[in-house]
């Protein structure tokens, strides 16, 4: 039986690091993995309105063997310029791919939209590459999740989104983690926001334990507090997520994993891979474990994969936080 690991975070993986930063008049944030080596990864797209940086060099049939960290940030197509701060950190570190007597550091990245959140977004210089420097230098084995990093201004339909993390350790024991920005036009609860969709999956009470909504028929409207107050609808959500593992993956099976992780999006968020979410997964293997079987344990990376998604998705809007100016109530502000 598949287990959380110590932490129940994506750090459970060793060598794996999570910095986070946020502005909170900005109302928006950063979040970046990185890890004490390069690691491989892939990715996948499944919604209609994504935003990224390089993410052409993770296909299989692309050269880069490796990155060195991966950027989840608010702030739209502006939050990709928190690259710029981890590049610069990761160059002042001395990492980087080596072309010649220079160092490029690869950091792929991916977005969500904040910017109609109630946050003060007036600035002159943009923020994000502080913001992006700021995590990259509080990377570490412990990191805040709710309303912190990409996940500040995150919005779900009915309550305030977030960051999310959780993880498994297979009876191989390889470790398998999610890390989540959870911004999505679906709902992540049911009908009346008590009950979460990813209910059947959570595991000792880690985002609330009141198990599954007893009522059927559900999914049938899109009641959707956010449309209400944001008015815009069109590329103006997404979840965007990472998953990772010890297990040593070449670049086409991370691929796989993050496409089989894609399931974990579609049971914690109702609807998901929507024309107007950007919903992308990241995947990324540290090497570490050789896998114990080349044939079966892909597949159940990949399941664990789809687990601690929908896991930390929840967890994301179970642990978000009020704060001034919010335009949505937290889950945790209802009588429960």
């Amino acid at each position: 039986m598949m287990t959380p690991g110590p932490r129940n975070l994506i750090t459970d993986i060793t060598g794996l690091k999570v910095g986070n930063a946020s502005d909170d008049r900005l109302k928006s944030g950063t979040t970046v993995l990185t890890a004490d080596a390069p690691f491989v990864a892939s990715y996948s797209v499944m919604g209609g309105a994504p935003g990224t940086r390089e993410t052409d060099l993770l296909e299989p049939d692309k050269m880069a063997p490796a990155v060195d960290a991966l950027v989840l940030s608010g702030g739209s197509a502006f939050g990709l310029d928190a690259v710029s701060g981890v590049v610069a950190g990761l160059r002042g570190a001395g990492r980087g791919h080596a072309v010649g007597k220079a160092r490029v550091p690869l950091v792929p990245a991916a977005i969500l939209f904040d910017l109609l959140n109630g946050g003060d977004k007036g600035w002159v210089e943009t923020p994000y590459p502080a913001l992006g420097r700021a995590a990259l230098d509080a990377a570490a084995e412990e990191f805040a999740l709710g309303t912190a990093g990409a996940g500040t201004g995150a919005l779900s339909a009915m309550v305030k989104g977030g960051l999310g993390s959780a993880s498994l350790v297979l009876e191989s024991g390889a470790t398998v983690g999610a890390l989540v920005a959870a911004n999505p036009v679906g709902a992540v609860t049911t009908p009346g926001d008590r009950h979460f969709w990813a209910a059947p999956f959570e595991i000792d009470g880690e985002f609330g334990g009141l198990g599954p909504d007893p009522m059927n028929g559900l999914g049938r409207t899109l009641d959707s507090r956010k449309a209400a107050a944001v008015q815009a609808t069109a590329g103006t959500s997404t979840t965007i997520a990472i998953v990772a593992t010890d297990a040593a993956l070449d670049k086409a099976q991370c691929k796989r994993m993050a496409v089989a992780a894609h399931d974990g999006i579609a049971r914690a968020v109702v609807p998901a891979h929507t024309p107007h979410d950007g919903d992308l997964v990241f995947a990324a293997s540290t090497g570490a474990r050789p896998l114990a079987d080349p044939v079966t344990e892909p597949l159940m990376l990949g399941h664990a994969a789809a687990l601690c998604l929908a896991r930390a998705i929840a967890r994301a809007i179970y642990l978000a936080t009020p704060a001034e100016g919010d335009l949505l109530p937290c889950w945790s502000d209802g009588d429960r």
